[in-house]
C-alpha cells in the first residue's frame, strides 16, 4: 500500500481575506507557534506517507519560507518528500492560464503530478481543518470495503445562523455515501460534516481529472460526488476526536481560544506518535518581569511579558509593556504592546504596533482584527 498527499494551501482563502491578505490559508499563523498547514501535513506525515504535493494559488512566497525543504516534517527526500504545485504547472493542464478558483480546477491544473505519481491511494486534504488523525485507519477503512473514494466525516451540532457554509453529508447505514449538500436545516441539530479529507484510488482520480478536463467540468461536488455516488462505492468514515475549519474570523478566533482547554490541547498535541510537526525556530525563553501576570494562556518563545495576560495566545516575540492588560486577545508574532493598554478580544497580525494608552475591545462574535504593521 503507497499513498500520496495532495494538501489545497489556497482553497478557502476568502473564508478569512483579512488574514489571507498578503499569505495563503495554509501559512495562517495558528496557536501561538504553528501555521495551519502543519496540522494537515503532520497527520500525513505521521502516517507514513512521505510524498506530499502541495497546490498552490498566489501569495505562497511565506508558505514556501515556512515549508522550505520539508525537513522539519522529515519531507527532504531524493524520492518523493515534498513539491509546491504553482497554478500554471503545463500549458496541456492549464490551456487557457486561468488561477483556479474550485477544488476540481486545481486537481485538473496538476493533472501531470497526479499522472506522475505511482501510488495506490491519494489522500486529498484541505490545510484549514485542524484534527489529529491516524490516516492509516481512514485508508485501511478505505481499502476493506472496497471503495471508490472515501470521506472523513465529523458529526457536529449545527444551527441555521452557525453553519455557514458548512457541506453536510447523507450516509446509509453500511457507511455508504448517498447525499451530500449545503446545510439548510431550519432547525439546529446533529449532522455529519464534510471535513474535506479523501482517500481516493489514484486510478480513479485519473479518471474524474481527465473527464473534468474532456467535458469542461469545474465542481468536485457536483460534477464528481453527486454524479458517480449511485453508481460508484463512495464511503463514509466517522472521525471521533477534536476537529475544527477555519471558515470565518469568529472560527479562527474560537479554535485559538480552544487551545486553553488541556481536554483540547491534549487531544491535539499530546497523542503518542502523533507530534504536531512545526518549522524549528531558535528562539530565546520567554521573559516575565516582576511585574507579568499570566493566567489561562498560551505564551510562545522569545516574548517579553511586562503587564498581565490573561486567556490568550501569545505568539513568538511579542512584547507587552508594564501595567497593560490582554485579556481574551490573539497576539501574533512581533507584535508590540506599550504600557497602559488594555485589550479585550483582539487579533493583531505579525508586526503590529499598540501604543501607549490604547483601548481596544471585540468580542468573540466578532474579535477586533489589526493588520500586518499596522500602527495604532
Amino acid at each position: 500500500m503507497t499513498v500520496v498527499g495532495i494538501i489545497f494551501s489556497n482553497i478557502h482563502d476568502k473564508n478569512v481575506p483579512d488574514l489571507t491578505h498578503h499569505r495563503t490559508m495554509a501559512s495562517v499563523p495558528f496557536g501561538s507557534r504553528y501555521r495551519l498547514i502543519d496540522f494537515t501535513l503532520s497527520n500525513m506525515v505521521n502516517s507514513g506517507i512521505n510524498h506530499v504535493g502541495v497546490i498552490t494559488h498566489y501569495n505562497y512566497q511565506s508558505l514556501m519560507d515556512h515549508l522550505g525543504s520539508g525537513k522539519d516534517w522529515d519531507l527532504a527526500r531524493r524520492a518523493g518528500g515534498i513539491q509546491i504545485l504553482p497554478p500554471y504547472i503545463t500549458a496541456f493542464a492549464n490551456p487557457q492560464n486561468f488561477l483556479y478558483t474550485t477544488r476540481l480546477e486545481a486537481l485538473k491544473n496538476i493533472m501531470s503530478f497526479i499522472t506522475g505519481c505511482t501510488e495506490d491511494y491519494v489522500v486529498l486534504s484541505d490545510c484549514d481543518v485542524i484534527c489529529n488523525i491516524d490516516l492509516v485507519e481512514l485508508i485501511e477503512n478505505h481499502i476493506s470495503t472496497g471503495a471508490d473514494a472515501t470521506l472523513m466525516v465529523k458529526s457536529m451540532y449545527l444551527t441555521p445562523n452557525g453553519a455557514g457554509d458548512m457541506v453536510t453529508v447523507e450516509s446509509d447505514g453500511d457507511g455508504r455515501l448517498i447525499a451530500i449538500s449545503e446545510y439548510s436545516a431550519p432547525a439546529g441539530g446533529y449532522a455529519d460534516i464534510c471535513t474535506n479529507i479523501w482517500v481516493i484510488n489514484r486510478r480513479f482520480l485519473e479518471s474524474f481529472v481527465s473527464e473534468a478536463i474532456a467535458y469542461n467540468y469545474n465542481s468536485f461536488v457536483k460534477d464528481v460526488v453527486r454524479k458517480n455516488a449511485p453508481v460508484k462505492n463512495f464511503r463514509v468514515y466517522r472521525h471521533g476526536g477534536y476537529f475544527a475549519t477555519i471558515n470565518s474570523m469568529q472560527a479562527y478566533y474560537m479554535c485559538n481560544m480552544d487551545l486553553l482547554d488541556e481536554t483540547v490541547r491534549k487531544n491535539l498535541f499530546g497523542v503518542s506518535g502523533r507530534p504536531v510537526l512545526t518549522k524549528v525556530r531558535n528562539s530565546p525563553p520567554a521573559v516575565y518581569s516582576d511585574s507579568a501576570r499570566v493566567t489561562s494562556s498560551l505564551i510562545a518563545d522569545g516574548c517579553v511579558i511586562n503587564g498581565a495576560v490573561e486567556n490568550s495566545v501569545v505568539f513568538r516575540g511579542v512584547s507587552v509593556g508594564k501595567n497593560s492588560v490582554i485579556k481574551n486577545s490573539i497576539l501574533m508574532q512581533d507584535t508590540i504592546i506599550g504600557e497602559n493598554v488594555t485589550l479585550n478580544a483582539v487579533i493583531t497580525d505579525k508586526n503590529a504596533v499598540i501604543r501607549d494608552g490604547r483601548t481596544l475591545s471585540g468580542h468573540e462574535t466578532h474579535p477586533f482584527y489589526i493588520g500586518k504593521y499596522i500602527q495604532i
